[in-house]
């Protein structure tokens, strides 16, 4: 028994540090949206600057520990959301993981780096960090123990790793859920557009919890570098472990976090001291938090319910080079394969032609990840585990006496079979969700299947001979280049067939909308079975090529980790085409060698490769996409010109704007859209306090979008917004919210996760005005408690507008508010309306139906094609100019 809780309360501890991470990581995700992977990384960082700061400079524990967790960690996590976070919020789900990715390889590194720089060359008197093993945590010194239970002995830096720990996590759960900054960064990744139209500032909430969440990834780094040391791997591997807590709290509840993260220590604990069977599965200790982190994403699912119909996170962009006929798409690799040949045959040297061969399998290998990621738009980060598994397999096939090209084989099937695999859980499963699977599985594999030495003949490997042609063999490197060139260009031939065939069309269907493929009887199960089978295959061919022109394959050549890097190379050069993986193979041989010629430092290379991230805060798509885009801008120019001319032209004579120069609200001018697509065509309205602006007109005429331009949420082209004869046109949404100007938006304008009460406080922070809402609105006060997403849509649109009640806006703009509601509640909607009117607000209303926005309007605008076509007294409208100014409204006959 003393045994039993001597691992028990040692696993608490260990148990602590995971659910410290844990709840960093959680923060920072329900907060923001983007799930870091390089939150160990910080805690190293911090790890790093403590051990410096009392092993360097020989500060005290009471003034490194708050210096470094307290200053330098939110610090940090702010440059970080400036440089970096604030872009990814943005971006789909491939370029948050790939960014964050980079950042785990670059963060540490910089910190290495910086230290060599100043013990070589400032000649500061600093440890090397080969003697973190050395470094001493915040408990106090000399270390204390104590027995309270027999035999079962705890020191005080046990006793501290666990108080701080369980302080820190109260702590952050205080501040998430009763505090008005944990309202505003629970609101702000529930709805962020939406949070922008109640006056909360987006970007301020986000950088407040990238702070808080660095601030809890430091402390747990220097809780962790007694027993890590200085390991950035370990930190790594630590922050896998604390997924797993994180997971299991669904990246939603802090307390189930932080008590799932003890239960994992306490069970790695028990599993080393009592599972006997361990010792007959190689591996298996070590590899319990990936078997628990693949359990819970399975058992699980997703963290956050996807809301059926709605389009996929990370949709596929526009295809720049659409518009250019197929031979000058083709053109520029044409010419670069051609030249690429010419060099290798004739002037290049055998290390120079080898290294291109290295990169050029390398982006055969990388093809894979343009199939699942690039096509099917999931993040499989076990490519490098089946490049692993072909190569092992074909070799032990080949050990065993079978001819090479039947080994081959065997060695890319066992690799499609891995995939195969793997897509069962993707089946159910998707983005930083899937992402994480396909880890852990990556992660059993090199720590149990690739340590049996009857599959991977131990720390030997296998030999693998070299393929010849009659007329050379692979052991020369510009066989290997031909040989590769001919396998790129009939797997591009293949993916390219892929896309444009009727499978292909399934693929994306699956990707962009779900529910919508399956309506029409598109089978995601197969579609995502064929793309993981596909790419599983090729990335098992580039292995097996890889193992050979090496000459042999050991378990440690292709780890799990691998993985990660190779997936940021391809990303970061456009991973939604083939072009990209040749590229970023070529980059990954030939740029350490380049590096080399200008520094010997081996971390210079990480940082710059991890900066690759901020390129993709800016550019998701890649690099070859930002090229592609900036061409077509180019040919697109004359275009756009023509056409801001001709808006200009018809702007020039407007309809007159209903009301005067009294107008609260006034739009002069606007042109507005999204992207290369016009909406807006020079609109002119105004709406003056205490009257109603009905703006009526057909689907698609652009009403949504003038809305969206007066409340800030989208910036026009052209024009200008005037509130109180202000110009606010360049005035963020959040900032027109608290002057005044409250959205209801199309739909529901309410945060679903959050509740009733928490709804209406985002608008009235005052406990009082809330006790008026519900005293007007009784059903409201039954379920102030209740997720505001569990409401029926009536109550959503009242809870929608019942702050306004309360606290009355300057401008009032509702955007379809009967959409979807019974007669009576729209009944209840149109006379808050009215109420509304009476005390002063300026109403624009936005309606397809009519009737009930003529009763209550004092002035009509028509829409059309993104014009306000006639504008007037309610009193001038009759049937004739209503049917001929909106369609679908009782037609003349």
């Amino acid at each position: 028994m003393t045994e039993l809780i001597g691992y028990v309360l040692s696993g608490l501890v260990t148990g602590a540090v995971f659910a410290l991470l844990a709840s960093g990581l959680t923060l920072s995700y329900a907060a923001t949206g983007v799930f870091n992977f390089a939150h160990g990384a910080v805690g190293f960082l911090t790890a790093l600057v403590f051990f410096e700061l009392t092993a360097g400079l020989g500060w005290p524990v009471w003034a490194a520990g708050p210096f470094t967790i307290v200053v330098f960690a939110p610090l940090l996590g702010y440059l970080l959301h400036r440089l970096m976070f604030r872009g990814l919020a943005s971006a789909g789900e491939t370029a948050q993981i790939v960014a964050t990715i980079g950042l785990t390889i670059a963060l540490p590194a910089l910190g290495l780096w910086t230290v060599d720089v100043l013990v070589e060359t400032a000649g500061a008197d600093l440890p090397k960090v080969t003697e973190g093993a050395a470094a001493r945590g915040l408990g106090p010194r000399p270390v204390e123990h104590w027995s309270p239970l027999g035999g079962v002995t705890l020191d005080s830096d046990q006793v501290t790793t666990f108080a701080l720990a369980l302080l820190a996590a109260v702590a952050l759960w205080a501040v998430m859920r009763h505090t008005p900054l944990g309202l505003r960064m629970r609101a702000t990744v529930d709805r962020r557009r939406l949070a922008t139209m109640r006056g909360v500032d987006a970007d301020a909430a986000s950088a407040q919890a990238w702070m808080l969440s660095s601030t809890l990834a430091g402390l747990a780094g220097v809780l962790a570098v007694p027993t890590l040391g200085l390991d950035s791997n370990a930190f790594t591997v630590l922050l896998f472990a604390s997924a797993t807590a994180a997971v299991f709290g669904r990246l939603q509840s802090i307390p189930v976090t932080f008590a799932a993260g003890l239960a994992l220590g306490v069970v790695q604990n028990l599993v080393a001291g009592y599972a006997d069977f361990a010792e007959k599965v190689t591996g298996f200790r070590t590899a319990v938090p990936a078997i628990l982190l693949f359990a819970g994403l399975l058992v699980l699912g997703r963290s956050r319910a996807r809301v059926a119909g709605s389009i996929a996170e990370d949709a596929p962009p526009p295809d720049y080079l659409a518009d250019l006929p197929r031979w000058r798409r083709a053109l520029p690799w044409t010419l670069s394969v051609a030249a690429l040949l010419a060099w290798t045959l004739t002037v290049g040297d055998d290390y120079w032609v080898g290294l291109v061969a290295q990169g050029l399998v390398l982006a055969l290998i990388f093809c894979s990840f343009v199939v699942v990621t690039g096509i099917g738009g999931m993040v499989n980060l076990a490519q490098a585990s089946f490049a692993a598994l072909a190569a092992l397999t074909a070799g032990l096939a080949f050990g065993e006496g079978l001819p090479f090209p039947v080994a081959v084989l065997l060695g890319v099937l066992a690799a499609v079979a891995a995939g195969v695999l793997v897509a069962l859980p993707a089946l159910r499963l998707g983005g930083r969700v899937l992402a994480l699977a396909t880890l852990a599985l990556a992660l059993l594999a090199d720590q149990v299947l690739f340590q049996i030495d009857a599959f991977s003949n131990g720390t030997v490997g296998w030999k693998l001979p070299a393929v010849s042609f009659g007329i050379g063999d692979t052991n020369d490197p510009r066989v290997r280049v031909v040989l590769l060139l001919v396998l790129l260009g009939l797997v591009g031939l293949l993916i390219r067939n892929l896309e444009r065939s009727a499978s292909g069309r399934a693929v994306l269907a699956v990707r962009s909308a779900p529910t919508a493929a399956a309506a029409v009887g598109v089978s995601a199960v197969r579609a995502k079975i064929t793309l993981f089978a596909l790419a599983s295959g090729i990335a098992g061919l580039g292995g097996v090529l890889h193992a050979t022109f090496n000459g042999q394959i050991t378990a440690t050549d292709l780890p799990a980790l691998t993985g990660f890097v190779w997936l940021a190379v391809v990303v970061l050069q456009g991973v939604r085409r083939v072009g990209g993986a040749v590229l970023g193979g070529l980059i990954m041989a030939l740029f350490p060698e380049v590096l080399d010629n200008v520094t010997d430092s081996q971390y210079v290379g990480m940082i710059l490769f991890g900066l690759g991230g901020m390129i993709l805060a800016r550019h998701p798509d890649g690099v070859l996409a930002q090229f592609a885009e900036q061409r077509y801008r180019r040919r697109r120019r004359h275009d756009r010109r023509a056409e801001a001319r001709a808006v200009a032209a018809a702007a020039a004579a407007p309809e007159p704007a209903p009301h005067g120069g009294d107008a609260v609200l006034r739009l002069e001018g606007i042109v507005a859209g999204y992207g290369d697509a016009t909406v807006l065509r020079g609109v002119d309205l105004a709406v003056s306090a205490g009257s109603v602006v009905a703006l009526l007109g057909a689907n698609g005429a652009g009403k949504s979008t003038a809305c969206a331009v007066a409340a800030g949420t989208l910036a026009p082209t052209a024009g200008r917004v005037l509130l109180d004869g202000r110009d606010v046109t360049s005035r963020p949404a959040h900032r027109r919210a608290r002057d005044g100007v409250y959205l209801a938006p199309e739909g529901r304008g309410v945060f679903p996760a959050l509740t009733v009460e928490e709804n209406l406080t985002l608008w009235l922070p005052s406990a009082a005005d809330r006790a008026e809402v519900y005293a007007r609105l009784p059903r409201l006060a039954e379920r102030r408690d209740v997720a505001a997403g569990a409401l029926s849509g009536g109550e959503q649109q009242i809870l929608a507008l019942a702050p306004a009640l309360v606290r009355p806006p300057r401008v009032l703009i509702a955007d379809e508010p009967s959409l979807g509601l019974a007669p009576l509640v729209v009944e209840q909607v149109f006379a808050l309306f009215g109420e509304l009117r009476d005390r002063g607000v300026a109403l624009l209303i936005v309606e397809e139906k009519a009737s009930e926005a003529l009763a209550l309007a004092d002035t009509v605008a028509f829409m059309s094609l993104g014009r306000v076509s006639w504008a007037g007294p309610r009193e001038q409208v009759d049937q004739d100019r209503l049917t001929s100014a909106y369609l679908g409204i009782g037609g003349a006959r």
